[in-house]
């Protein structure tokens, strides 16, 4: 869809503003084109000396009540005006944002954060301006123009009339030419502006590690690289619609010595009167903001065009997982994999292939295997981050595909090994799923996740704001009250990737063994390189190269005497001798 048509569908829904303020233009450009002309008349009349003071008296209370009408209606039509278009920009963000919060892992991984911000920012700003200003500018001084030709041409003098549009054709192809630059050097500086956007962005959220590595006066020099082509690129299209103003100056200039010389022959002859050419004069300096509203509005268009080419392709980008489903509402049942596969997109290996699984309600799954065996792309099929190539993955017997997306994620409560908090207190952030719960639960999950007591000791205790992404808190802290969170939820199934990695043996066992206590009813799948997180699982599922390679409670697997008990014996020996 073009920024046009887009235009189109926002005036159609908002007509009764637009069509408001086109009404107060057109009460404004009638007064423009009537001033003159009885500028004129009035000149005339002191030139024949036929004017009484009471009748002039008259005609200047009129002229000024002229002024004080447009006055009051150019400020009505652009409060109308802007309101309208400050609606299209709430409608955009509102797509936008809707559109990215339900695209998967897939869609981030082509795309930066700080570019996808500057999206929501100035890219829709600039299409905000083009459906606003530049539409009511491009009405406003296309009626401006017509009227104003007309009173030149019918009003005063045709021949005077088309004198002063002589160079109206030339100011035509300049423009074009202009607006084709203005559109390439829009483009470049929203792109650029999107990369200064990633380098702040990425360097604010690594700081730590641009600090720990002495990286700082290479992230300076990177930044003031992009701010200073960030800076050219937007110098450049300022400097190419700062060339619309001497094409019009230009234009104006020719215009005015053509009418004051054809003009002057007239007067001369005594074809026309000194009045007459008074308001042609004056209609001839109106047209300046008809050729600058048109330099204005092209160079708000090629604005929005070259945003509009940015962001179309991110509202319309397909979600990486369609959502198709029928069934609202997730009970607590079976959970199973019939010969699961997958694979990621240019990998040349299976993530997974053939992995089947039987899970009862309330039970424990643990997924254990070295790295990149396919734990974390289970679960991440399980949340329907991403689709599985074969196979189905079913809840209660029904595929997962059925749900709405939005009724299995709330029924999934899921803690990543890299747990991300938000820049608010420590109770809201465990409350996030529940933001109703009460300060006894709250206090009752921490200590769940063997969390309180770190909690209690922070400066405000629960109100403790954690920073940006939990910056004022430990790994292992963080791990701790993303696990409170998701037991806060109480969401029929539970999911664990890794999400002890950070914690110490002895809270890593508090944990698990408040768990206990805490799943009954409760499905859960622990993903873990600790084989003692997962040693009271009902099942365990050792995955290797993406299929099952042993299966069975721990004990079964320890007699097995495969990859998981040599691992068992390796991690038990890494233990004890970490305790002496």
């Amino acid at each position: 869809m073009s920024l046009y048509r887009l235009i189109g569908q926002f005036l159609r829904r908002h007509w009764i503003a637009y069509s408001t303020s086109a009404v107060m233009l057109l009460g404004i450009a009638l007064l423009i084109v009537w001033i003159p002309r009885q500028i004129g008349l009035v000149v005339d009349q002191l030139v024949a000396g036929g004017l009484p003071r009471a009748q002039l008296q008259r005609e200047l209370a009129w002229l000024l009540g002229a002024g004080v009408a447009v006055y009051i209606l150019r400020v009505g039509w652009r409060l109308r005006l802007y309101a309208a278009a400050y609606r299209l920009g709430v409608e955009l963000r509102q797509r936008l944002y809707g559109r990215l919060s339900r695209q998967g892992p897939a869609f981030y991984q082509d795309r930066r954060t700080g570019n996808l911000m500057a999206l929501a920012t100035n890219d829709i700003d600039a299409v905000e301006m083009a459906a606003g200003e530049a539409i009511l500018a491009g009405f406003d001084g296309t009626l401006t123009l017509v009227l104003v030709v007309a009173m030149m041409s019918l009003g005063v003098d045709a021949r005077l009339a088309a004198f002063a549009l002589l160079p109206f054709p030339f100011m035509a192809l300049a423009f074009w030419l202009i607006s084709r630059r203005v559109h390439e050097a829009s483009r470049l500086s929203l792109e650029r502006f999107g990369a200064l956007n990633d380098q702040v962005q990425e360097t604010l959220a690594g700081v730590r590690t641009v600090r720990a590595l002495g990286l700082q006066a290479r992230s300076r020099a990177q930044f003031a690289a992009l701010a200073a082509g960030a800076a050219d690129a937007s110098f450049s299209a300022q400097r190419w619609e700062a060339a619309y103003e001497p094409a019009v100056g230009l234009s104006l200039a020719t215009a005015t010595t053509l009418v004051l010389g054809a003009g002057g022959w007239l007067v001369w002859t005594g074809e026309l009167t000194v009045g007459q050419l008074t308001s042609f004069s004056l209609y001839l300096g109106q047209l300046i903001w008809p050729m600058f509203a048109a330099g204005w509005v092209l160079s708000l268009l090629e604005r929005g065009r070259a945003a509009w080419s940015r962001l179309q392709p991110v509202l319309d980008a397909p979600l990486t997982v369609e959502d198709h489903g029928t069934v609202a509402r997730v009970e607590p049942g079976l959970l199973a994999a019939q010969a699961v596969g997958f694979h990621y997109p240019g990998q040349a290996q299976p993530a997974l292939q053939g992995v089947s699984l039987r899970l009862p309600p309330g039970r424990t799954l643990g997924l254990v295997g070295p790295t990149g065996a396919g734990k974390t792309t289970l679960l991440r099929l399980l949340l329907r981050h991403r689709a599985p190539d074969a196979g189905s993955l079913q809840w209660n017997g029904r595929d997962l595909q059925d749900y709405t997306l939005d009724a299995l994620r709330a029924a999934i409560a899921w803690v990543p090994q890299e747990a991300f908090l938000f820049s608010a207190s420590v109770a809201d952030n465990i409350a996030l799923a529940r933001p109703q719960a009460t300060r006894e639960a709250i206090e009752r999950a921490a200590r769940l996740a063997a969390v309180h007591e770190d909690i209690v000791r922070l400066p405000r205790g629960y109100d403790t704001p954690v920073g940006e992404r939990g910056v004022t808190l430990s790994g292992g802290q963080r791990q701790r009250v993303a696990i409170a969170r998701a037991l806060l939820a109480d969401a029929p199934l539970l999911l664990l990737d890794d999400a002890l990695s950070a914690v110490d043996t002895a809270t890593e066992a508090r944990i698990l063994a408040h768990l206990r206590e805490a799943r009954v009813g409760r499905t859960v799948v622990i993903a873990s390189h600790r084989l003692s997180a997962v040693a009271d699982a009902d099942h365990i599922l050792v995955l290797r190269e993406g299929h099952v390679a042993e299966q069975g409670d721990h004990a079964g697997l320890l007699a097995a005497d495969g990859w998981y008990a040599r691992q068992w014996r390796y991690q038990q020996l890494e233990a004890s001798l970490d305790e002496d």
